[in-house]
């Protein structure tokens, strides 16, 4: 069995409290694998508390340069984060990152030996327009030219509908377990016949509610948690579900 991996990306919010005590819900303790996503300026605190796996929000493919308010993989695999998260819808909408940029990301995280998280997903206006395979496979389109280089289990992928989340009703998933699947499912088949078995995170609004539900579904493999990750006790039951599915 895949070891199951929960993302708390707690985008621009302060560490949650209690994140940082030894009894945390945010700490791994063997399958699921748990990784934070803290601001940058919390990554220092958070790296050294030597009991959280840390990634970053995002970071820029140059190494470095003239480049104001980025930070570039290589510093961010020097201070010590082991993931990093690419083309967070997010990042696509309100900084404009595109396909291109999101792959360079993506290479670059790679070849410092960062595990890239990479989001996909469409936009409410897409899937009205029932254009939500060609986006998702628009999307993942740059990982066939480096398939030959890649290991299923040297990156993820998140798939978060943009019209679930970010605005969205955060209380409402985005859809029922069983569509989840099929995305998810569809998501692995337009995948290299080699990176096929990579690991399909959740991103649309898990929640302890819904956790057990959609982690039961085969080929969804963990979640990328927003809102429901910046309170410790709501983390704290979509650890468990994972927990149990792992044993």
């Amino acid at each position: 069995m895949k070891k199951l991996f929960l993302g708390a990306n707690w985008k621009m919010n302060p560490i949650p409290t209690g994140a940082l005590e030894k009894n945390s819900p945010y700490v791994s303790s063997g399958n699921p694998e748990v990784v934070v996503f803290p601001t940058f300026v919390d990554l220092h605190q958070c790296i050294a508390s030597n009991q959280l796996k840390v990634g970053a929000q995002c970071g820029k493919a140059e190494a470095s340069g003239a480049l104001t308010g980025d930070v570039s993989m290589t510093m961010l695999k020097k201070m010590g984060c082991t993931h990093v998260l690419c083309g967070h819808s997010e990042r696509r909408k309100l900084h404009h990152e595109t396909d291109e940029e999101v792959g360079r990301q993506f290479k670059s995280a790679l070849d410092v030996e960062l595990m890239p998280v990479l989001c996909i997903g469409e936009t409410a206006e897409e899937r009205d327009q029932e254009k939500t395979n060609d986006v998702l496979k628009l999307q993942l389109s740059f990982l066939s030219t480096q398939s030959s280089k890649l290991k299923a289990q040297s990156f993820l992928v998140a798939y978060e509908p943009v019209w679930a989340i970010s605005g969205g009703d955060p209380n409402k998933p985005a859809s029922t377990s069983a569509e989840a699947q099929s995305m998810h499912q569809f998501i692995r088949s337009i995948l290299p016949k080699e990176l096929q078995s990579v690991r399909i995170l959740y991103g649309g609004s898990m929640k302890g509610s819904n956790a057990a539900e959609l982690l039961a579904q085969p080929d969804i493999d963990g979640a990328l948690v927003g809102g429901a990750a910046l309170v410790a006790d709501q983390f704290v039951p979509i650890a468990r579900a994972a927990i149990e599915k792992g044993k």
